[in-house]
């Protein structure tokens, strides 16, 4: 997927998806009206004249050399080139109406079945540990029925996806290796400072890992690139390009920092700046990947906002920088501990907090169940409150990955003769019923699945992401709408909470 923003003095997003399955750097799209050009002449004033100046001025410290060749070395071998593949898969398509289709048809046309072609995208990796873990971005296996991952000495070995998270971009991927792979030690992304270099690191062409270097620019950045997920990137001048996607972004002392996932640029390549996930967040979202194949995500239960300069004149808030609290939902966490609406969090366990993304990346850290201290200033006095934080669910259970093998049962598109004995243009047939989920509502064989959630049930892939989406929301329900063998439309829902 490739994603951008323009700035014309303002940021407009535009999203711009490729006709890969995934893997495809996502890209930031940013305009400036005038550059200073690297090089440039400037003037030279004469030697007394800079003598003279020297004297009245303070001396000027020499800047040191950074070597980063050991951090490059360390890094080049831990990066891994990823080949996703959708397999070709057979859709319906409408056909333009023609004359016989108006006067004999039903004026829309007529459907067609067609053979899909394979789609394949390309990203980075990184190994996280000598076994054959290996992290990289969502978008760059979203989707893939293959996972082919190529090591910098160019052996080549099947993927397994582990888990993946679409809200941190993330994904978990083992490849089974008889000898230990050059893992890439973590390093821990707080501690990084504006102005520190940092190098990126991706295999994008398959012709083994590439390095650029860069500075870090900034640091708790949100884009609204997600769509609602979390973000506080850390931002960077050094080069990535497409297919970097997944790929490392390396401290000087070799240690990783942050995974790169986002692009800007005017053109497709690089022209600007580079975007990276930090490791304050990949840590912990792996690591409940790897044990759980889901996020144990902690939700405070707020809706809210970065506190601006026109809330402040606005609210007359007595802070300038926090998170303020708009809403508070109902039986979650914040209202449980006594949050109120009007509130600005502005420390976390001590923390200083100056935005939302960088709350959030705080949060992330967290488990469902740990207790946090929030400082927050009310009525311009500052108050401590302590909290627990709960799951989306609103309990801190663990959450577990939710498939389609918990509804106990299989699946097909439905064929030409099925569609028009039910007049119907798509659905999923229920192939067999065994114990499951269906069971356990009466859901039978040769059920016709029309929509789950109210989204349309095309193919097996549509139920899949209705099962994900509900099991990461706070009711766990499937509510489907179908046609039974007889051809009678019914209703069901089916709890996919976790018992």
């Amino acid at each position: 997927m490739k994603i951008g923003i323009k700035n014309l003095f303002s940021v407009v997003a535009v999203v711009a998806v490729s006709a890969t399955v995934a893997s495809v750097t996502t890209y930031k799209v940013i305009e400036k009206s005038s550059l200073a050009q690297a090089g440039e002449v400037q003037n030279v004033e004469p030697i007394g004249i800079q003598a003279h100046k020297a004297s009245i001025m303070p001396s000027i410290v020499p800047v040191k050399n950074v070597d980063l060749t050991d951090a490059a070395d360390k890094s080049l071998h831990a990066v891994v080139h990823i080949k996703s593949t959708k397999n070709s898969r057979t859709a319906t398509i409408r056909r333009a109406p023609d004359i016989y289709d108006f006067f004999f048809g039903d004026g829309m046309g007529r459907q067609q079945e067609v053979r899909t072609q394979p789609r394949v995208g390309f990203g980075s990796g990184v190994i996280l540990s000598e076994d054959g873990y290996i992290v990289t971005n969502n978008h760059v296996i979203d989707g893939a029925d293959e996972i082919d991952v190529t090591l910098n000495d160019n052996r080549t070995f099947k993927g397994r996806l582990v888990g993946s998270d679409d809200k941190t971009d993330l994904a978990l991927v083992k490849i089974e290796v008889d000898d230990k792979l050059p893992a890439l030690p973590i390093g821990d992304s707080d501690e990084l400072k504006v102005g520190e270099w940092v190098l990126a690191v991706g295999n994008p062409f398959n012709l083994t890992s590439t390095v650029t270097a860069g500075i870090v620019s900034a640091k708790a950045r949100t884009l609204g690139v997600y769509d609602g997920g979390i973000e506080s990137f850390i931002q960077t001048d050094a080069a990535i390009n497409q297919g970097n996607s997944g790929g490392a972004l390396v401290n000087a002392n070799g240690e990783l920092v942050g995974i790169n996932a986002v692009l800007t640029s005017p053109t497709g390549s690089y022209a600007g700046y580079g975007f990276a996930i930090p490791t304050s967040i990949m840590t912990k979202v792996v690591s409940d990947l790897k044990e759980y194949g889901a996020v144990q995500r902690a939700i405070l239960g707020i809706m809210g906002g970065t506190v601006t300069s026109e809330l402040v004149e606005q609210k007359d808030l007595g802070v300038v920088d926090g998170v303020y609290v708009s809403e508070v939902l109902p039986e979650g966490a914040a209202q449980e501990a006594g949050i109120e609406v009007g509130d600005v969090i502005v420390a976390v366990d001590g923390s200083k907090v100056k935005n939302m993304a960088q709350m959030q990346e705080m949060f992330t850290k967290h488990q469902p169940g740990d207790k946090v201290k929030l400082t927050v200033v009310r009525k311009k006095k500052e108050k401590e409150i302590d909290v627990v934080l709960k799951n989306v669910q609103g309990n801190t259970s663990v959450v577990k990955n939710a498939d389609l093998d918990m509804l106990g049962a299989t699946f097909k598109e439905i064929d030409e003769k099925d569609k028009r004995l039910y007049k119907v243009n798509y659905g999923l047939k229920v192939l067999d019923v065994t114990k499951g989920r269906f069971a356990d509502v009466g859901i039978k064989k040769g059920f016709i699945i029309l929509k789950v959630n109210n989204l349309a049930m095309k193919n097996v892939d549509d139920l899949q992401k209705a099962v994900k989406q509900a099991n990461g929301s706070a009711d766990q329900v499937l509510f489907i709408s179908g046609v039974t063998p007889s051809g009678k439309r019914a209703y069901f829902s089916v709890d996919i909470g976790q018992e």
